[in-house]
């Protein structure tokens, strides 16, 4: 059967996306007027807060020294390789210097251009540089009234395109382009492909999002690990607490069992993960969050080798997950079976095994599409979750029959 012929555009897509396949997990860090009232972008909206109100809420951003070294460090630690920053949220206030607009920090009280500070700080980490940028924006007088007038949206957009030219222009090389909410447009309204072309004559290397109603590079399911169609890469993203801002009174952080896990399923499917990190409004870190993401980092310093430039695996649910690279697969027990770990269906020879948190070797044998591990310690070797390093003849391949009693080929037996 003749194979399809890779376009140009497709090998282009394929090389600027290949750092961001191999990293698979990235830190999100959302930081507005919003954190000053600790209720989150959407507070304003769902409140009707008056703009009289919430509008000088922006000189409530005041950072302590360059805050965004501690949140590039925390990355670091916890095994990320790239960081998305809001660079401008729904309520319209800029992070970056924008010659279009005062509203925004180096013209308020943060005195400052907080948008450089975080990519100098995410590079000296070795962080790839994200930007966050909403499309929608309450500030502006024809943020609303573009949708029934087309002189405020000509006006609109062109403040729009003249920002995103701002941020792709003045901040050295940007890896990720983040754009969220599109309303009121559709995306001949906001001129999508002309803003997506401008940027990648700026930022040739850059990958885009899916959120100017444009398909662009990647999906971006949110708070939900929902896989793309086979080809398409995805990204979910998810707060580490319940809502994407910091918020004084939450008394809920996932722990570090689910976001590892949560890390894992999204590789297992071949996606990456973004977690979101709440800052407070000086821009420091919260406890909470702090020992969340360490924790992350403490698994992944044993294991990112069944993380990192992986593709996704064969089918798998918990209590165990897998990912693949070459001919190994990387099981990802999150509850520990024991002495012994069996699996079903794999219709690939395997050669070792090992546990990847101690380097351990086990006992394998086959007996046709049956696995059996042995050698095994009695309790878990690493947690949340321990990882067991299968090294294959081929490229792993697990087939599971329809569910019967007796295994592949068996015949049920009567009750």
């Amino acid at each position: 059967m003749a194979t399809r012929r890779e376009s140009a555009e497709e090998r282009d897509r394929r090389r600027r996306m290949k750092w961001w396949h191999e990293a698979r997990f990235g830190m999100f860090i959302h930081w507005g007027i919003f954190t000053i009232i600790g209720r989150e972008g959407w507070a304003i909206h769902r409140e009707r807060m008056p703009f009289d109100e919430w509008e000088p809420l922006a000189d409530g951003i005041k950072p302590k020294g360059n805050p965004a070294r501690a949140w590039a460090k925390l990355a670091r630690q916890a095994g990320q390789k790239y960081m998305v920053l809001t660079t401008k949220g729904h309520e319209g206030f800029c992070l970056f210097d924008s010659a279009l607009t005062d509203y925004c920090a180096p013209k308020r009280a943060a005195g400052r251009d907080i948008v450089a500070d975080y990519v100098e700080a995410a590079r000296a980490e070795g962080m790839r540089v994200g930007f966050y940028y909403s499309l929608m924006d309450w500030h502006h007088p024809d943020g609303d009234r573009c949708a029934r007038d087309e002189k405020a949206r000509r006006r609109f957009v062109d403040y729009i395109h003249g920002q995103v030219r701002e941020l792709c222009t003045n901040y050295g090389k940007v890896d990720v382009l983040w754009y969220d909410v599109s309303r009121p447009l559709d995306a001949e309204g906001w001129e999508s492909a002309k803003m997506n072309r401008m940027v990648r004559e700026l930022q040739p290397d850059i990958i885009i999002n899916d959120r100017s109603q444009l398909p662009e590079d990647f999906a971006t399911p949110e708070q939900k690990i929902e896989a793309a169609p086979p080809g398409r890469p995805w990204e979910s993203c998810m707060t580490v607490s319940d809502q994407w801002g910091y918020n004084p009174g939450c008394r809920h952080w996932k722990s570090v069992h689910e976001c590892v896990q949560n890390l894992v399923r999204c590789a297992a499917q071949g996606g990456n993960f973004l977690l979101n990190i709440n800052v407070r409004p000086d821009g420091s870190i919260t406890p909470q969050d702090r020992r969340v993401f360490q924790g992350i980092g403490d698994w992944m310093s044993r294991n990112e080798e069944a993380i990192r430039d992986t593709d996704r695996g064969p089918v798998g649910s918990v209590p165990y997950l897998m990912t693949t690279r070459g001919k190994t697969l990387y099981v990802h027990i999150f509850a520990w079976p024991g002495r012994e770990f069996i699996l079903g269906g794999l219709r690939s020879k395997v050669k070792s095994a090992r546990l990847l948190a101690t380097g351990r070797k086990l006992r394998v044998r086959q007996k046709g599409d049956r696995l059996i591990v042995t050698g095994l310690p009695g309790k878990a070797p690493d947690s949340p979750a321990s990882v067991i390093a299968l090294e294959c003849t081929s490229r792993p391949k697990r087939v599971l029959p329809p569910a019967s009693v007796g295994g592949s080929g068996g015949r049920a037996r009567r009750p």
